[in-house]
């Protein structure tokens, strides 16, 4: 079994809930036409991301309700950047998976925060999430700062996952993530990342575009530029996974008696 992904890299409208929903609409009915398994959009990329005091209102749980309509429509899976409330009223920043039928998979939250902005908005996640199966493929999951953290896809590739799949909203001066260091988070663990950043500008930010989706050695299977918008796609296959980490054993050769 394979799983093909398509990542959509786009400005998004900040705090316009309905016109983001149309864009992953459209996108969404345009990767099932171009044969995808599966959708990812950016970090927080249902409401925006950088909205500060006008995120609140916006953070219902009908968002996922709106995704989950949107892939039993298009028939395809959705992963999707949201905010969710807490019981107490906090904030997370979140993502949802949504199995093509419209029944959620997964919900994570950003157990990572970057910086002020985040740490002004959100209360961070206490557990990473599991892998789950989509078509016979074991994914997992991390927003944005997360990856930047070896162990949290360390403990990925040792669940078994075949991708890590990370929405993010990446902005200027730290295009260098983008560019070199998904690259090796692929090749030190034998997985394959799949990277779905926003472009534009919101607020004081401007993002770096270049989504990237790389193969367990590293290489770079479909990307897109720093101003481009629209959808990059690759096939996962698990194969790809097991014949990599038979050629760089680095998971099997970690002498976890010295660390």
């Amino acid at each position: 079994m394979t799983l093909t992904i398509a990542g959509l890299q786009h400005d998004g409208i900040a705090g316009d809930v309905e016109a983001n929903l149309a864009v992953i609409a459209d996108a969404a009915r345009d990767a099932a036409s171009r044969g995808a398994d599966l959708l990812v959009t950016p970090e927080m990329f249902v409401t925006g991301y950088n909205i500060g005091d006008a995120l609140a209102p916006l953070a219902v749980p009908e968002l996922v309700e709106r995704i989950a309509e949107i892939a039993r429509t298009e028939g395809i899976a959705i992963i999707a950047g949201l905010p969710e409330t807490l019981p107490d009223g906090g904030i997370t920043n979140s993502l949802v998976a949504i199995d093509r039928s419209g029944a959620e998979m997964l919900r994570y939250r950003k157990t990572h925060l970057f910086g002020d902005l985040d740490r002004s908005l959100f209360v961070p996640g206490d557990t990473l999430p599991p892998t789950i199966d989509i078509d016979g493929v074991k994914v997992s999951v991390l927003i944005c700062y997360d990856v930047e953290f070896p162990e949290t896809v360390r403990a990925a590739a040792l669940s078994g996952a075949d991708a890590v799949i990370v929405p993010t909203a990446q902005m200027e001066p730290y295009a260098h993530i983008a560019e070199r260091l998904i690259p090796v988070r692929a090749w030190e663990n034998q997985v394959h990342v799949v990277y779905v950043n926003r472009t534009g500008t919101e607020g004081d930010l401007t993002y770096v575009g270049r989504s990237s989706i790389v193969s367990p050695e590293g290489v770079v299977l479909d990307s897109l530029g720093p101003t481009d918008t629209g959808l990059l796609i690759a096939t996962i296959d698990p194969e790809a996974t097991r014949r990599a980490r038979r050629e760089n054993p680095y998971l099997a050769d970690r002498r976890t008696d010295l660390y």
